[in-house]
């Protein structure tokens, strides 16, 4: 292919393919190589007709224009530089590369060994080079028209402690739907059906595991399997063509406006930490090929990767240009798409710098000061699996994090372990212990049991260890802790005491997380019910096991997650955005929440250090300082009993008021009833809620 100079030098800004009416401009960064191609493919993707080279040079951008392409141009990328791994460079010009910046990509690379840039099977290892042509296996990249798509007024910006996030994959929540049509993609995701469900249930925003462009691992390919769950991301801005149904990225945006016409915020699940090339035996598809030293962090010799995401590579954010992709990114997704937050996944490796973890990371500062990514939801899953990874608690505000501290603990209170009630105190109550700084807010725990890692909330009462030989792993893969009980029987049971404790089981846990301080989040398919048979890492099962049986949903449940979420809304005191304090820190806080015994009296410092305890007591009433809508309600009792039926004495009232039984997990029922007296019969496994009203 005879490689020709690019019609003019166009700019260096913005990155990516832009089209300005007329022609094409190109901006691509690479620090460390020695010339860059854009390659044009015909209509239908099989021939690279022109081969244009970027001879203009600002910095490490390179670029240039070429007259003449309209949008819908297909193309790609070569790079031609040292190919000298032991110094960090993995040049090589005969593998075609993904523009980091496209917004549309046609497929997914198909498996073969001309996608690697060393010979495999050679002596030398990753140290020998590949000759071979690896544009026949690579999708292409799309110019798109104009470079962006307005907002079509103010976003929805609920606040945060009104907030219950609903977690959900594209294709599980959708294959199966009834009338969610085209099924498994964006479009069916923007269905009435869909949306009708997640109106009635309440939830306010959708939490949308990977949407943007990744990699099939070949491993799973082999096995035939698929990576499901999408945390291999390989196109930053383009979305996943898989959930395109006619392959237009309008798809996309339909969805976000048809979800906040319908009062629903969208969520993003992204992966900045890594991405899908993996380690240095992994294939040549966009990043190595463009600028290996600077995108990727390297081990001291050059040659390896630090990996402190488990996946074989980190991205090198403390590269100014790896960091603007990120940000240019987000902003995209946030401007351009219209999404009104991201989850960031590791999200300890995003703010790892030459001394560890630091909560001032230059990429935290950066997104906290900008005008448009600041005031979107922040959330982070507060660990990797690198040196000091654990940082629950440690991000700079305005992040929420992710809470495992609640799921275990919240698990292990309701299995009846020992010693489980100081924990629980601590998790219902927002867990200041962790997040209780810096000027943070109670919203800043995002409270779940279930999440699309791990058990679901079905799976969590009826097994005790995981199943997951469906993966081809040998059952070694996924978590070996998941708290989890079977209440008797392993799996399915037509036992109907067993099934009646697993639901209440199941009542109380949910029950939990929406009577608890902070935001709670749910897994899409709990309130039906959905179980994985026992899988708890279906990260590779794109079927049955993954995909949520409307069909055989469970019709109680779903009208209990409902008339939970509805509940939680129409208490404030749950849901509030400062700190309750069991005793008095500061001269503008004062007592808001007193922990209780069966008898009535305060806890003692032996009580809580009783592992024997089953049962906790909580008064909550509204923070101080908390705004006026919430000083309505006066006060809430709760009791969460996991041990046996005690006898329960309320909290005194005022002379003009009364305790209503609001809500018994037992029964269950949310039909407010006046207590007689000042003493409950509270049923063994059961949360109960008790509201402060005026006497009639």
């Amino acid at each position: 292919m005879i490689s020709e100079e690019a019609d003019g030098p166009g700019h260096a800004a913005p990155l990516g393919a832009t089209h300005d009416g007329d022609g094409v401009n190109f901006a691509v960064f690479s620090d460390h190589a020695d010339r860059i191609a854009v390659c044009l493919f015909s209509p239908d993707g099989q021939t690279e007709i022109r081969r244009v080279v970027l001879t203009e040079r600002d910095g490490g951008i390179w670029h240039g224009r070429i007259a003449g392409l309209r949008p819908g141009q297909l193309y790609g990328l070569r790079a031609w530089g040292p190919y000298a791994p032991m110094q960090g460079h993995r040049f090589n010009p005969n593998k075609l590369l993904i523009d980091p910046y496209a917004r549309r990509i046609t497929g997914h690379p198909v498996w073969d060994d001309a996608l690697m840039g060393y010979s495999v099977g050679s002596r030398h290892g990753d140290l020998s080079f590949d000759p071979r042509d690896s544009a026949p296996f690579m999708p292409r990249c799309v110019v798109e028209a104009g470079p962006a798509i307005a907002m079509p007024g103010p976003r929805l910006a609920t606040p945060a402690e009104a907030t219950v996030i609903y977690e959900a994959h594209v294709k599980g929540l959708t294959q199966l739907r009834r009338g969610a049509t085209p099924a498994g993609t964006f479009l069916g995701l923007a269905s009435d059906p869909v949306l009708d469900h997640l109106n009635g249930l309440g939830v306010t925003a959708i939490e949308l595991l990977p949407v943007q462009a990744f990699v099939n691992d070949r491993f799973l390919v082999e096995r035939g399997l698929t990576n499901y769950w999408g945390y291999q991301t390989l196109g930053f801005f383009a979305p996943d063509p898989r959930y395109l149904s006619e392959g237009q990225i309008a798809e996309f945006r339909h969805m976000v406006d048809r979800l906040h016409a319908a009062g629903i915020e969208v969520i993003l699940d992204v992966v900045y930490n890594h991405t899908g090339e993996g380690g240095e035996t992994g294939p040549t598809l966009c990043f190595r090929g463009l600028d290996n030293r600077s995108y990727y962090r390297l081990t001291d010799d050059g040659r390896g990767y630090v990996d402190d995401t488990g996946t074989g590579n980190t991205l090198d954010l403390r590269h100014p240009m790896v960091m603007r992709l990120v940000l240019d990114s987000l902003r995209y997704w946030a401007g351009v798409m219209g999404v009104d937050g991201f989850r960031f996944d590791l999200a300890a490796t995003l703010g790892r710098t030459d001394s560890g973890f630091d909560r001032d990371a230059p990429l935290f500062q950066a997104i906290r000061q900008d005008p448009l990514l600041a005031p979107l939801k922040l959330i982070a899953e507060p660990w990797d699996t690198g040196p000091g990874g654990y940082q629950l608690g440690g991000f700079p505000p305005p992040f929420m994090e992710w809470n495992d501290r609640f799921r275990d603990g919240v698990r292990r209170f309701w299995r009846g372990d020992a010693g489980q009630v100081p924990g629980l105190a601590s998790r219902i109550t927002g867990s200041a212990l962790q997040f209780d700084h810096s000027g943070r807010l109670a919203t800043s725990s995002v409270n779940f049991v279930t999440a699309h890692d791990g058990f679901t909330l079905i799976d969590t009462v009826s097994y005790a260890a995981k199943r997951n030989t469906a993966n081809g792993e040998g059952n070694r893969d996924g978590h070996c802790a998941n708290h989890s009980d079977n209440l008797g029987v392993d799996g399915p049971t037509d036992n109907a005491a067993i099934r009646a404790a697993r639901d209440r089981r199941r009542r109380n846990m949910l029950a939990t997380v929406l009577l608890s301080q902070g935001t709670p989040m749910l897994l899409a398919g709990d309130e039906v019910g959905h179980s994985q048979r026992g899988n708890n890492n279906a990260y590779c099962q794109d079927n049955a096991i993954s995909w949520i049986d409307w069909a055989a949903g469970d019709a109680g449940f779903l009208d209990f997650t409902r008339s939970m979420i509805a509940f939680r809304r129409a208490h404030p005191i749950l849901r509030q955005r400062l700190f309750l304090h069991a005793r008095e820190r500061r001269l503008d806080r004062i007592e808001d929440l007193f922990w209780r015994r069966a008898d009535g009296d305060p806890m003692a410092q032996a009580d809580w250090d009783d592992a024997d305890l089953r049962l906790l007591c909580a008064e909550m009433r509204t923070a101080s300082g908390t705004p006026a809508y919430a000083a309505r309600e006066e006060a809430l009792f709760l009791v969460f009993n996991a041990g046996d039926g005690v006898a329960v004495r309320l909290p005194p009232a005022p002379e003009s008021r009364i305790w209503l039984r609001a809500l018994d997990t037992a029964a269950p029922s949310f039909a407010p009833v006046p207590t007689d007296g000042t003493m409950w019969d509270c049923p063994a496994d059961s949360v109960t809620v008790f509201v402060l009203d005026a006497r009639s």
